[in-house]
């Protein structure tokens, strides 16, 4: 039922996953509210990107990577500098996902054999090899609907307990609104922690191929309205979530001094809400949240190629079968080298950043181009997506310093 109402669940499925679970934990848990703005700013940038792409796909019926290739002077240049970056982006917070699901494995693989070493690298990057093959043989059959739609449940379970957590622990309505007024912890790691938070929520993928989820949805200047409905959906519900997922941590964890050092902390947030089952509706949910998004980022450079050359995307092909391969290996990098699943999941994130800068130039060009007609960007959201540009370079400043710091 959920996945019939709209493409921008879609879009919230996409980006709502096991990335910003661990971002907003781990935020919440270490700054309590004080990235609370982050959040928000990402949230509303995000509604404002979606409209625009979503806009610009039913007026002309084009999509994002075809149209930078036709429109602009160096549009084939720069579509392919956007599939690059989009790619590399999504390949990195591919890799950070498969850490943490593979090590979430291994945690509740511990809790029914205690025998089990706290930090077994052989058996996680089993594990890890084991996921990706298994998702690569749900792309190679062609089940993955059926199996997303199992997942997506699971996900659903998840973002109300946390919903339901929140109101349990909710911090003070003062601490609330002073996270606010913009700030930066004066910490370290904070700037890769605001860095992570834009790259999982204002996620430069989720806006490219909205215009692909319209098409595939059926919509056209009928839909018009009904597309700017669920944009504005999208955008409050991604911020309701995650910012529930964030308050529950600053609630039930900041409040009392703790911190997420490994994956079982995170789940001490649900602990108002499902007591001792609280470890097992979190690997549930954060598993499922992992999974689901692992399916559309291996499929991400197939389906942006298929964008670039207008075409129909082709599950059975030699060259999706070889890419996604190719995915799923790169997918091993974080395993392989044992970095720590959490501290690896916000780094990964963080890749995202640098593409957004490019994404927003090239929507603000095409909405408000002549085939857009008397449905050209008016001055309210030309300003909208110039901030949005704005907030994106800063961002990829913080981004570099974050880096700098962690490596």
């Amino acid at each position: 039922m959920l996945l019939s109402i709209g493409p921008g669940l879609f879009c919230i499925g996409y980006t709502i996953g096991t990335g910003s679970v661990t971002s907003m934990s781990k935020a919440g848990a270490e700054y309590g509210t004080q990235l609370l703005w982050v959040l928000a700013f990402s949230c509303f940038f995000s509604w404002v990107l979606m409209e625009s792409y979503g806009r610009y796909a039913i007026v002309t019926g084009e999509t994002a990577i075809h149209s930078f290739k036709t429109k602009f002077k160096y549009g084939k240049f720069f579509a392919v500098v956007v599939m690059i970056g989009l790619t590399m982006g999504q390949w990195c917070c591919l890799s950070g996902l498969v850490g943490l699901s593979s090590a979430a494995l291994y945690e509740s693989l511990r809790l029914v054999m205690p025998t089990l070493t706290e930090n077994g690298y052989l058996p996680i990057l089993i594990i890890a090899a084991i996921l990706l093959l298994t998702m690569y043989v749900i792309l190679w059959v062609g089940t993955y609907s059926i199996f997303e739609k199992v997942l997506v449940f699971f996900v659903t379970i998840l973002g109300l307990s946390f919903a339901v957590s929140m109101f349990i622990v909710l911090p003070p309505p003062g601490q609330i609104v002073r996270g606010l007024i913009p700030s930066i912890p004066d910490v370290e790691g904070a700037n890769l922690m605001i860095a992570a938070f834009v790259g999982t929520t204002m996620a430069a993928p989720t806006f490219v191929v909205r215009p692909l989820l319209l098409k595939g949805k059926g919509w056209t200047m009928a839909n018009y309205k009904d597309q700017q409905k669920d944009s504005m959906l999208a955008g409050l519900l991604m911020f309701t979530i995650s910012g529930s997922v964030m308050l529950c941590a600053a609630g039930a964890l900041h409040a009392d001094g703790k911190v997420i050092a490994n994956v079982l902390d995170m789940a001490n947030s649900l602990r108002p809400v499902a007591g001792r089952f609280a470890v097992a509706l979190f690997l549930v949910g954060t598993l499922s949240a992992g999974l689901s998004s692992m399916l559309p980022i291996m499929m991400v450079l197939p389906l942006l190629i298929a964008d670039y050359n207008k075409g129909n995307l082709v599950t059975r092909s030699t060259m999706f079968r070889s890419l996604t391969a190719v995915a799923a290996v790169i997918g091993l990098t974080v395993p392989v080298l044992g970095a720590n699943p959490i501290a690896a999941q916000v780094a990964t994130q963080v890749g995202q950043v640098f593409t957004l800068p490019l994404v927003i130039a090239g929507i603000i060009f095409l909405v408000n181009a002549k085939p857009m007609g008397q449905y050209r960007a008016g001055a309210l959201l030309n300003i909208g997506l110039a901030a949005a540009f704005v907030f994106s370079l800063i961002m990829s400043y913080v981004a570099v310093i974050g880096l700098r710091d962690f490596f």
